[in-house]
């Protein structure tokens, strides 16, 4: 069974990724890199839950588990830039982030998975604000041009998603 409408839903947009290179050797913005990657707040937990979602979702939802499925894949190559950016700027892109001055590894206990269709939107459009206001803040105080570049580009996506789950969200509530 698919969603109501039957809609697809498109995860992906044309915009072209800028490239990514960093311009500074800056510790500081690696480490807000890292945090992109594997903090609560973060890719692999978009990546983690989103995957799960589009499991739960099937055969139920099927073109809302596909969207998820593909969100994830695009989660996935923000998850590579952040990475790649960490390197670049010489720190180690494991699945860790700085808190309270110790490292810490990524865990999937870090994510809330709800299990009801309406809850597990809602659940999805919150991680997206959250990860589009770091962005933002990062991009604020970043001063290296291709970082900078780069958020700004992926806050595209973020805010994509939003929509996309907005509209799912709608779809089922509208009957």
């Amino acid at each position: 069974m698919n969603s109501p409408n039957n809609k697809e839903y498109k995860a992906t947009l044309t915009i072209p990724y800028p490239p990514v290179c960093a311009e500074s050797c800056c510790k500081d913005y690696a480490w807000a890199m890292l945090s992109n990657i594997g903090s609560d707040n973060s890719e692999m937990s978009a990546v983690s839950l989103y995957f799960y979602n589009s499991v739960i979702l099937k055969p139920d939802y099927a073109d809302f588990a596909a969207c998820f499925h593909s969100i994830s894949i695009v989660e996935m190559h923000h998850l590579d830039i952040f990475a790649t950016l960490a390197c670049q700027m010489g720190l180690d892109p494991r699945l860790w982030s700085m808190k309270n001055h110790n490292l810490c590894y990524w865990t999937p206990s870090y994510n809330h998975y709800p299990q009801m269709l309406c809850e597990l939107l809602e659940n999805s459009i919150q991680g997206e604000f959250a990860a589009i206001r770091k962005y933002t803040g990062q991009a604020e105080t970043i001063r290296d041009n291709n970082i900078k570049d780069n958020l700004n580009r992926i806050i595209l996506d973020e805010q994509h998603h939003i929509e996309l789950f907005q509209s799912m969200l709608r779809e089922i509530r509208n009957g």
